[in-house]
């Protein structure tokens, strides 16, 4: 009888909370206003935004971060961190080209293998971490390292593995229906899973009792080192399968594959509410921050604005989301903390207890405006360099310049590799040359 009370009487409490807090308890509202604006922004800015073939490319282009993203999410509510997903990409997806093409095994044995690469690479992590217990991000920066290595040391850094059957490419570039992106369901799935194995499973809901304190869930009976080692061996197998999808999506698997894509998805866990220290953290929220960072990404694009605005604007993004869920944080906290309460000791609690992530938050917040202002820095010295390369293309008419002359330009679309490489720069200068000689339009877009 004590225990259904208390059922009931909990249940009372959830329902007597505002309906924000029920569905968005880390103000994951804020997202969806900021992805309400993006697309309000886009819309009239980009080219074709709100079309239904843009909107599922947006989903295709979420399936691989999304993935990481995902299982990221229980291993920083725990309180851990796993820098080496994106290098396990990079490992699996040469290990899957190599078998198929060199070991001439079939592909489906070639990409189970690669999803056992990915859980062996898991489990030296969780070895580390939760049998020695050394912290995380030392022990997932070396082996962000270490995989990557291999991968190179694999291929040589310039092998790279292609022609693969269209069958196995359909899981990446088909389309279900001619319209629904193959892929597409294998996130939305994840996503199913995720949430109901984070929120509503015990071992989901211990994981965060471990991010709030390890030696309390300990004394409580949760065998912490087992469920982290979990955790982190489905981190490994995720990133393989990521890697499957994206040597599927782009047709080739190469040594870099899945460069940068650790921290877009942590960047897309942070954005979503989730406390880098642990305890806090939705699928919900990792979903919205996700969809955020997407959807400006191929807006920016649809848009034609520089490539760097989009990491500018993700630190931004960053950086409002975390100050507008701060001030949110203080104004729940005054309005506890109101003369109509009478629990005094209750009170301080409550207070010790959000001061707490305020602290966290504002060390966030720090964090991610040095990573901004760092990005404006890189931004602005490169494009004052490229921009003295670039020739000056001078016309006596005023009727030639702009979208609306009568006669357009042909346009012809340049993507040098790498941005600070002084081949690529001459290059790019070359081709400015020659477009202002055929007196084409020469868009360029940096690929990394």
């Amino acid at each position: 009888m004590d225990s259904i009370t208390a059922q009931s009487e909990t249940r009372e409490l959830q329902l007597a909370q505002p309906w924000r807090e029920r569905w968005f308890p880390n103000n994951e509202w804020v997202l969806v206003l900021v992805i309400l604006v993006e697309c309000a922004v886009f819309s009239i800015t980009g080219s074709n935004f709100l079309s239904t073939s843009n909107a599922f490319e947006i989903s295709r282009l979420s399936v691989e971060i999304g993935l990481l993203a995902l299982v990221l999410t229980p291993i920083i509510v725990s309180g851990g961190i796993d820098l080496s997903v994106g290098s396990m990409m990079g490992l699996a997806a040469v290990v899957l080209g190599g078998l198929w093409r060199d070991a001439h095994l079939p592909i489906a044995v070639a990409a189970l293998i690669a999803l056992c690469i990915g859980a062996v690479g898991g489990s030296l992590n969780a070895l580390m971490i939760s049998v020695f217990r050394f912290p995380p991000l030392i022990v997932t920066l070396g082996t962000f390292s270490l995989f990557r290595g291999v991968a190179e040391g694999l291929t040589r850094g310039i092998e790279n593995y292609s022609g693969f059957s269209s069958r196995f490419l359909s899981l990446g570039q088909g389309y279900v229906g001619g319209i629904v992106p193959t892929q597409l369901f294998i996130l939305i799935v994840a996503i199913g899973a995720s949430a109901w194995w984070l929120h509503r499973t015990i071992y989901g809901r211990s994981l965060y009792a471990i991010g709030f304190s390890a030696e309390g869930a300990r004394y409580a009976g949760i065998p912490v080192g087992f469920r982290l080692a979990v955790v982190y061996i489905l981190s490994g197998l995720v990133s393989s399968l990521a890697a499957i999808i994206y040597v599927a999506h782009l047709g080739q698997a190469k040594s870099d594959a899945g460069t940068g894509y650790e921290l877009m998805a942590i960047t897309a866990v942070v954005l979503g509410g989730t406390s880098i220290f642990g305890g806090r953290g939705t699928i919900l929220g990792t979903v919205l921050g996700l969809f955020a960072i997407v959807i400006l990404q191929n807006g920016l694009r649809l848009s034609a604005q520089p490539a760097e605005l989009a990491g500018i604007l993700t630190g931004a993004l960053l950086v409002g989301t975390i100050l507008a869920d701060r001030a949110s944080r203080e104004w729940h906290r005054r309005k506890l903390l109101s003369p109509s309460l009478s629990a005094g000791v209750a009170q301080t609690d409550v207070s010790s207890h959000e001061e707490e992530f305020e602290v966290r938050n504002s060390q966030v917040a720090i964090l991610s405006a040095v990573i901004l202002i760092a990005a404006l820095i890189v931004a602005g010295s490169n494009w004052l360099s490229t921009r003295s390369l670039r020739p000056e293309v001078k016309t006596s008419d005023p009727a030639a310049v702009g979208p609306k002359a009568a006669d357009r330009k042909p346009v012809i679309a340049m993507m040098p590799k790498a941005k600070g490489d002084p081949y690529f720069v001459s290059c790019k200068q070359g081709a400015d040359e020659a477009a202002k000689e055929l007196g084409v339009e020469l868009p360029v877009g940096w690929s990394d």
